[in-house]
């Protein structure tokens, strides 16, 4: 099934704007997770219109077409971090942004300013939870909110069953061989500080964590086997 969906000329549009982005994670979904989208994966119209009325706010277009189309699929948005549902939705203490996701271990949160929800496909924030909460800050992650859920349906997938993703934490040595059998993939670049690129094979998709983390997933069991021998360590899930 490989060849019906080239991840590379989809990604490469997916991240050009809203519409590019949905029909990627429909392909990603289908061809990748191997469970196509379908119409009971979404939330409904009532569910995000009865998120606005308690809120008192708008949900953007993009916020609301997102979770229309995958929003109820935990297996493609919250296998490590948690997209909330729309009843979950909520604005932060500082009256500033909506909160839409959360790290794992409430280490962070994802949000939109409260003054951008206007726009159709707004940018989205990070504030990381400090131990100094008079030092927390909203900063800047991802240019527009459909971005950040191409974003979010990548890294949800590295996080799945251990039998198709694995973990691996690289020297230099890893690092040349990732670059020498994989093709960096055409994504934004993350905020100042956060050197994270995304690479492609054989039906295979790697993400290098600033060199201090190499995670990986492959199409098939088979498939995660050839990323390790093409790049031997300790990797975490490796019992062979």
């Amino acid at each position: 099934m490989t060849h019906e969906f080239d991840l590379a000329a989809s990604l490469a549009s997916g991240v050009g704007g809203r519409s590019g982005a949905w029909t990627f994670i429909q392909g990603f979904t289908a061809h990748w997770v191997g469970a196509a989208l379908g119409s009971d994966d979404g939330w409904t119209e009532a569910d995000l219109d009865a998120a606005e009325e308690r809120l008192g706010v708008r949900l953007p277009a993009a916020l609301r077409e997102a979770y229309l189309l995958f929003g109820r699929r935990l297996d493609l948005t919250s296998n490590h971090d948690v997209l909330l549902g729309p009843a979950e939705l909520y604005v932060d203490e500082g009256k500033e942004a909506l909160v839409f996701r959360h790290e794992n271990q409430g280490a962070a949160s994802w949000g939109i300013l409260l003054d951008s929800l206007q726009d159709d496909d707004p940018a989205v924030l990070i504030r990381l939870d400090l131990a100094d909460k008079s030092a927390e800050r909203w900063a800047g992650w991802l240019e527009r909110l459909s971005l950040c859920f191409v974003e979010i349906i990548l890294s949800e997938s590295l996080q799945a069953d251990e039998e198709l993703c694995d973990f691996l934490a690289p020297d230099v040595g890893s690092l040349e061989l990732l670059e020498r059998n994989y093709v960096r993939l055409p994504f934004p670049a993350y905020p100042i500080g956060e050197e994270t690129r995304w690479f492609l094979g054989q039906d295979a998709l790697l993400r290098d964590d600033d060199g201090a983390a190499i995670l990986a997933r492959g199409r098939t069991a088979e498939d995660l086997d050839r990323i390790r021998d093409l790049i031997p360590g300790d990797w975490l899930n490796d019992y062979r």
